[in-house]
């Protein structure tokens, strides 16, 4: 079997119709799992991104759900296991697009109502949701995804609402490590500079920037990320646990 090898394992990967999250989907079929990939609004992504995982000789399942409503998600979670039938790895992905989609018009407080139920809520209920069934089984995996520079600071609106919203998710995931353990593993990882839809039209300024502060001088990509994510599901890390991974190009900053 070949390393970080996901054969035979079922997994979710919320928010997985574009971005990171679908790069998630994409690795976890290569690596030989099946895979629900999630949407809120974005059905016709969301299949195209299940046709990929079909291509690659993988199942795979659409699942629709608004995980900013808690009193859907125990729903959310039983439709996945019914699909399946087991749930073996867990990404909680999904999260509010703060700079790109509608929720930028916002203002702050707004905003940061966005955020706790859209990133730090929802990652919340769903990991003890799906913990508590992984716990009944005996085994499982969860990954949570934080951001490298909420325990260090960026200036600006973006930077407080994230680093307030990550830096919970981030804290969350060392503790219910704790909890779930040793039967289920929790883990998250923190992405730096990655170029996602914002990276792809960010000003001149930025794209300077991201590599004056990346010292592999270049953007990561949610290839990246997924290559990562693939490796902490898999039973090679299986004793890892309660850890947050920079995935950054080794930003310090």
């Amino acid at each position: 079997m070949s390393f970080a090898s996901l054969a035979g394992l079922k997994a979710v990967v919320t928010g997985s119709s574009s971005g990171i999250g679908r790069a998630i989907a994409l690795e976890f079929a290569r690596a030989g799992a099946d895979v629900i990939v999630h949407c809120h609004r974005s059905r016709d992504a969301a299949e195209q991104t299940a046709a990929q995982i079909r291509s690659l000789g993988q199942q795979a399942t659409v699942l629709q759900a608004d995980i900013r409503n808690s009193a859907a998600l125990p729903e959310f979670v039983a439709r996945a296991w019914q699909a399946l039938e087991q749930v073996d790895v867990w990404v909680n992905n999904a999260g509010v697009d703060l700079l790109t989609g509608d929720a930028a018009k916002l203002g702050y407080a707004d905003k940061l109502a966005q955020l706790l139920d859209g990133d730090v809520r929802s990652t919340m209920l769903l990991t003890r949701e799906v913990g508590k069934r992984m716990t009944e089984k005996g085994c499982g995996c969860v990954l949570n995804v934080g951001w490298d520079q909420a325990d260090r600071g960026m200036e600006g609106d973006s930077g407080e609402l994230f680093a307030a919203s990550k830096n919970a998710i981030m804290g969350f995931t060392r503790s219910v490590a704790v909890s779930l353990a040793p039967r289920v593993r929790v883990n998250c990882i923190a992405p730096g500079w990655i170029r996602t839809a914002w990276g792809e039209s960010a000003s001149d300024g930025w794209q300077q920037r991201v590599l004056r502060e990346t010292p592999l001088a270049r953007w990561g990509t949610p290839e990246d990320i997924a290559k990562l994510a693939r490796f902490l599901c898999s039973p090679d890390a299986a004793y890892i646990t309660g850890q947050v991974m920079n995935c950054n190009g080794g930003a310090i900053r």
